[in-house]
């Protein structure tokens, strides 16, 4: 099966260079024959892209979808460019939400369960591309009715960005407050099911306030104390500090003027900025020659230079010509600090969950990249990443 979807993909790619790119300017659906009292596939929203199979034959022309349906559009709505002055046609039994609210800016829908994988292809077997968490938005043009059947999305026909998932897993935004009395009724001997949806809400309450983290892990944390797996139990109440601190999180401002007082031990250097800097010679003199010299492109043109040096515990933008040395991460130990709040040295036997409990209101955290944190700056952030448990790196990075 995932080899004939390779060769349909890579016949259909060819298809697609051989004609123009064809849109609909309107909402439709996709009929399994010619006439609009036929039976329908799936529906279309304003702006999905199609490619055609026939010539037109009567006002219709027979198409493919994004996921490799085929079936009968009018020809009325097909155009090859799109315009601000479409007169679109919506059809209000159309599943797919529009653009423009305050999750997504295309059309869309919402991931319904946990931990979602996406493939690159529309079959079971095909490689993972992503892993998407309850409520993440996913572009959808075209939804097919068949709760079974696959859907892109990826919006896009291109095979290196297309992703494909059941239909049944996706749908308008869950509600927080319904997942949470969903959670309440269920028996508290039914260990599987109380997992299932508090794993939903956990990842619900990610993609939403702070302030849903804590009932959010509260739930999670019972379904955890009944599994009984220590490490699991260890890494819940460590999220729980997070959304503790979360919950109470500082006002950009404050967090702004706290990064004021950061600094760095490095090696015998004690800096007193947040940004370390040298002048080239400096850095020879305090760390001698790099373990090695790299060219690497700065497209926005951020840091000193594209060369950098790299040293064990270093790596540093360099401007031989103007002389100067930019630290733009820091790889800690017991000789490579990072300092905060004036007295605070934190080393490779800080842990995570004494930073998070100490600094948990100063920083920012994200479900999709676990166990790394950032405080923001006017212009930049630092990037704090821990491994085992124990703070590993501290990254400056500038936005660009």
């Amino acid at each position: 099966m995932k080899k004939f979807y390779f060769i349909l993909a890579l016949f259909c790619s060819i298809l697609l260079h051989s004609q123009e790119r064809c849109f609909l300017n309107s909402d439709t659906r996709l009929y399994t024959e010619p006439k609009t009292s036929a039976s329908f596939l799936g529906y279309f929203k304003y702006g999905a892209e199609v490619r055609l199979i026939s010539q037109n034959q009567n006002g219709w022309y027979k198409v493919q979808a994004d996921n490799f349906n085929e079936g009968f559009v009018p020809e009325k709505f097909i155009a090859t460019r799109l315009n601000a002055k479409d007169i679109k046609t919506k059809d209000p039994e159309n599943p797919i939400l529009e653009g423009g609210d305050a999750y997504y800016g295309g059309n869309h829908l919402f991931v319904l369960v946990a931990g979602l994988k996406a493939r690159a292809l529309p079959d079971r077997n095909s490689k993972i591309k992503e892993v998407l968490f309850t409520g993440d938005p996913v572009a959808v043009n075209y939804l097919p009715v068949n709760q079974e059947e696959w859907v892109n999305i990826n919006g896009n026909f291109t095979e290196e960005y297309a992703q494909y998932t059941l239909r049944k897993f996706i749908g308008t935004r869950p509600d927080f407050d319904t997942l949470l009395k969903d959670f309440d009724k269920l028996d508290v001997n039914a260990v599987s099911e109380r997992k299932t949806v508090s794993e939903r809400i956990v990842e619900l309450a990610w993609n939403s306030e702070y302030s849903k983290l804590e009932p959010a892990y509260q739930r999670y944390y019972e379904v955890v104390k009944q599994i009984n797996d220590p490490k699991l139990i260890a890494e819940t109440e460590m999220n729980m500090a997070l959304a503790k601190g979360l919950a109470k999180h500082k006002l950009p401002e404050q967090i702004i003027a706290f990064t004021k007082k950061i600094g760095f031990l490095l090696g015998d250097i004690k800096t007193d900025t947040p940004m370390p800097y040298f002048t080239q010679k400096q850095l020879l003199k305090f760390y001698g020659d790099p373990d090695r010299k790299v060219k690497i492109s700065d497209e926005c043109g951020l840091y000193l230079s594209d060369l950098f040096y790299y040293y064990p515990n270093l790596e540093i933008s360099v401007d031989e010509e103007k002389n100067k040395a930019e630290v733009i991460k820091v790889y800690v130990s017991p000789n490579y600090k990072f300092i905060l709040n004036t007295n605070d040295f934190l080393d490779n036997s800080t842990s995570e969950k004494a930073f998070i409990e100490k600094y948990g209101t100063y920083i920012e955290a994200s479900l999709k990249s676990p166990h790394n944190y950032s405080i923001i700056m006017e212009e930049s952030q630092f990037r704090i990443q821990f491994k085992d448990g124990k703070l590993y790196s501290v990254e400056i990075f500038f936005y660009c």
